[in-house]
């Protein structure tokens, strides 16, 4: 029986763990850095909450999924954190979506204690990753993918090996930026359809259908034809918090991003207008009431 630790029990989280302890096998580990949002999981799962990040760093695969740099790396580099914590043979990796150099101040550290590391964040939803169905972004040392890629393979049905450590992270910010716009041209084209007098339910399924259907179109559905009804994915303020990491990768690589900047603004407006802790497809709903004021601009 190999031992996982999931440290963050957040949506995403919370997700991956349904999937590994579905089919057993696996003694699974978790960690919250308030204990008890993780003990219903726990409980739910017939999983074993660990209070100490040296517990998780023992595991033979410890995943951290947090909600931002800071957060990984209070995990990682604080007191007893995942660092100085590592022991030989196991394989510390974070799925956060976080700047590239996150992991790097750390690597050293990790390897002298003979222990694995990979930055590996994920795409796709949280039913995905409770069905196994997530895309892998994998960056960091080919042999510790391969120690990690049992865990992985139960996570998703791909995993791709983007190049070394930060690559992984790098490749999600750039898949984001697809998917930040595919979110806010769905959210204009539907509402647009709406104003038009097509049924929502019906333009939605058009939408889904034409050249326009990519996975993500066909997976947020119900959050986009009933956004009071379904249950928060992704919210608006982690979107613009992703989206300020892309403006800034932009920059420091000399990329031009301006749709990057474009999104952010709209998503920006609509948490400002909806609720940052709404589902992120809320610019739709944000987009339907600037419509009753008469608002094009």
């Amino acid at each position: 029986m190999s031992r996982v630790a999931i440290v963050g029990t957040g949506r995403m989280g919370s997700a991956m763990a349904r999937a590994l302890a579905r089919d057993g096998g696996t003694e699974l580990l978790l960690y919250n850095r308030t204990p008890a949002r993780a003990r219903p999981l726990a409980d739910e799962l017939g999983a074993r909450v660990v209070e100490r990040l040296a517990e998780a760093a023992a595991a033979d695969v410890c995943l951290t999924m947090l909600a931002d740099g800071p957060a990984v790396t209070d995990v990682w580099d604080g007191a007893g954190g995942l660092v100085e914590s590592a022991r030989a043979g196991s394989v510390l990796v974070d799925m956060s979506t976080v700047p590239p150099d996150t992991l790097r101040p750390f690597e050293q550290r990790v390897r002298a204690a003979g222990a694995g590391l990979l930055d590996a964040p994920v795409s796709g939803s949280t039913q995905l990753a409770e069905a196994g169905g997530l895309t892998i972004m994998a960056g960091g040392e080919t042999a510790d993918l391969e120690r990690a890629r049992p865990v992985f393979d139960r996570l998703a049905k791909q995993v791709f090996h983007v190049g070394p450590l930060g690559a992984g992270s790098a490749m999600k910010l750039a898949v984001n930026a697809v998917i930040f716009a595919l979110n806010n041209a769905v959210s204009e084209a539907l509402v647009l359809a709406e104003r038009a007098g097509i049924d929502r339910s019906l333009a939605y399924e058009v939408l889904a259908r034409s050249a326009a259907g990519a996975p993500f179109v066909g997976y947020k559905r119900d959050a986009f034809v009933d956004p009071d009804g379904a249950p928060v994915g992704f919210s608006l303020e982690l979107a613009r918090k992703d989206l300020d990491l892309i403006i800034a990768f932009g920059a420091e690589l000399g990329v031009p991003v301006e749709q990057a900047a474009v999104n952010a603004e709209l998503i920006g407006e609509a948490a400002r207008g909806v609720g940052g802790d709404r589902d992120f497809s809320a610019v739709a709903t944000h987009l339907r009431a600037r419509a009753r004021e008469g608002r094009a601009d």
